[in-house]
């Protein structure tokens, strides 16, 4: 059934990413609160593969990098660019730190990323996810952005606005990847990777007290949130070749809609 989920989940990925710029207006006009919310999840899903292949792909150019280099082959011009592009993306310091690299340029397990998506957004119905395509409230401090109504005297921090649901997503995945606030973070996963274990969203979750000043309370909120809609099921998909015909159109209830009877849960 996993097959099946990741067949037509990734080729609605082929679909849409490149295409669906903000929720479509017949996702408000959805009344059933547990419909709205799997598709909450169809629509974010394949925004979020599509960000994490093209991390899988820096990452797989840094190894190759760095194993061209133990090698003692000579690398390109164009590598050598490439690999400062992305020292400068990450904030790597080094530019031949391969660690720092590989801790920074990873994957974010697509638990968390629809746990904190729908956390931050309301299931995307947030003031600011409507107008701003902001699903994570990430802040700026630029020219461009939308004033919070209960913003505390002296604050000068707006809420960012991005031109789509794909660069909000790739914005926070960029985020969690170099901020000094997820070192944490990206220590246990780096850590996790290194020993073979799992590192899924509920794990994931208690690396993220510097997301919110609710601390411990987030973390927990956060777990909560994956647990209760089995968002976990999205932390171990296969990713075999595209499926086709019967296949696609048979899609397993529980996983197409993780969300269990649970329109009343949180």
């Amino acid at each position: 059934m996993k097959r099946i989920l990741t067949g037509i989940l990734l080729m609605s990925a082929l679909l849409l990413a490149d295409t669906l710029k903000s929720f479509p207006k017949s996702y408000y006009q959805i009344k059933d609160p547990q419909k709205q919310k799997q598709k909450f999840v169809e629509i974010l899903y394949p925004i979020i593969i599509h960000e994490e292949n093209r991390i899988r792909k820096e990452r797989a150019f840094v190894k190759k990098f760095f194993a061209k280099l133990e090698r003692g082959e000579i690398v390109t011009p164009a590598e050598q660019a490439r690999l400062g592009a992305l020292a400068r993306t990450y904030r790597i310091k080094d530019l031949y730190d391969k660690e720092a690299y590989l801790k920074r340029i990873d994957t974010i397990p697509v638990s968390l990323v629809l746990a904190q998506a729908s956390i931050e957004s309301n299931w995307g119905r947030s003031r600011f996810a409507r107008i701003a395509n902001n699903l994570f409230g990430e802040w700026t401090w630029g020219k461009r952005g939308i004033i919070p109504k209960h913003r505390d005297p002296g604050k000068k921090h707006k809420i960012r606005i991005f031109d789509s649901l794909e660069e909000s997503v790739a914005s926070y995945m960029r985020n969690l990847n170099r901020h000094w606030a997820y070192q944490e973070f990206r220590e246990a996963r780096y850590a996790a990777r290194k020993a073979g274990k799992p590192f899924d969203g509920f794990v994931a979750a208690a690396y993220l007290l510097h997301y919110s000043e609710l601390r411990e309370k987030y973390t927990r909120m956060v777990q909560k949130r994956i647990a209760s809609n089995d968002f976990n099921l999205y932390d171990h998909r296969e990713t075999p070749a595209m499926q086709h015909g019967r296949e696609t159109a048979m899609l397993s209830h529980r996983l197409l809609n993780p969300l269990r009877a649970v329109a009343s849960n949180p």
